[in-house]
């Protein structure tokens, strides 16, 4: 059965689908193909005429029409998956997207890594899948709170396999101050939920004494900023569906954009991205169809 740190990992990929082309690219080696179109498919695929197998997560770049990559996000806390599994996973994938598939596999645990690092002999013939792993040693030391800051899901990650080192946990929760969108409670429940208990009290430790009003949505947080109050419940309600079409409407400009060929520098990706005015979005959103540059997207004339 998924553990909570299980499908906390899942969300994370899941919100930001991008971390795992990162992860692969950066970490790992892999010469993905560039595209800036990066979404998630379904994770439940067949193998015609077998039943249906569900993977925990699909990533796939490049457009529906023609897939240039897919990458398969396996959390692994135990050795309970058998490792066949995964290539059975690439392999009906690669039939029904009909493009190269990598199987990442995040193993927070030493040993599992280990243990889902070899090679996958399939049984059929010249079919030997190497699944790509992200263990302990793999994920990054953060820190720095600007580098934490510009990368919060690898900085939640690293607090869960190295948060008894004091100066990631600083490093984070520091980080959490610089960042200018909504999303910075959303990374410390992340962080929150996958560490360890001793972790977590040092985690509450540090917040309360550095930022004693910052709102966040842990239990502690409840406790001592009282989010869970009455009269805050349908304020919070309507400000998280708000958030959540804001969201929504910066993702279709930055699809939109994406469709039409353009390369979004990373200053104008967080120009869309935290934005929340949906009003604003709205009419980005209406001129990312015409503008014939990423300026006119901005400019009223545009």
């Amino acid at each position: 059965m998924p553990s909570p740190p299980h499908d906390t990992l899942v969300k994370l990929f899941s919100y930001r689908p991008q971390l795992a082309v990162e992860i692969l690219r950066d970490f790992l080696g892999v010469d993905l193909p560039a595209t800036p179109l990066v979404r998630l498919e379904k994770s439940t695929f067949n193998t015609r005429p077998s039943d249906d197998i569900e993977a925990d997560l699909v990533v796939v770049l490049g457009p529906p029409q023609s897939p240039a990559h897919a990458i398969i996000v396996e959390i692994q806390q135990d050795k309970s998956k058998e490792p066949r599994q995964l290539a059975r996973y690439a392999a009906a994938l690669w039939l029904m997207l009909g493009c190269d598939v990598s199987v990442l596999v995040i193993c927070p645990g030493r040993t599992v890594a280990d243990y889902y690092a070899q090679p996958v002999e399939s049984g059929l013939t010249g079919y030997c899948l190497r699944p790509l792993v992200l263990g302990p040693d793999g994920v990054p030391v953060i820190i720095d709170p600007k580098e934490a800051a510009a990368h919060p899901d690898l900085a939640a990650m690293s607090v869960m396999i190295h948060g008894h080192n004091r100066k990631v946990l600083e490093a984070f929760t520091a980080a959490l101050t610089y960042m200018t969108d909504e999303h910075a409670p959303e990374y410390y429940e992340y962080a929150y939920s996958m560490s360890a208990p001793d972790i977590r009290r040092l985690m509450e430790e540090i917040m309360k004494s550095a930022s004693p009003t910052w709102p966040v949505y842990s239990p502690f947080a409840r406790e001592h900023y009282g989010r869970g109050k009455a009269d805050g419940k349908a304020e919070g309600k309507a400000e998280g569906k708000t958030e959540g079409k804001a969201e929504e409407a910066a993702r279709s400009v930055l699809l939109v954009l994406a469709a039409r060929g353009f390369d979004v520098p990373d200053d104008i990706r967080v120009r869309i991205t935290t934005c929340a005015d949906l009003a604003q979005l709205e009419t980005w959103l209406a001129r990312a169809a015409t503008a014939q540059t990423l300026q006119g997207l901005f400019d009223e004339a545009g």
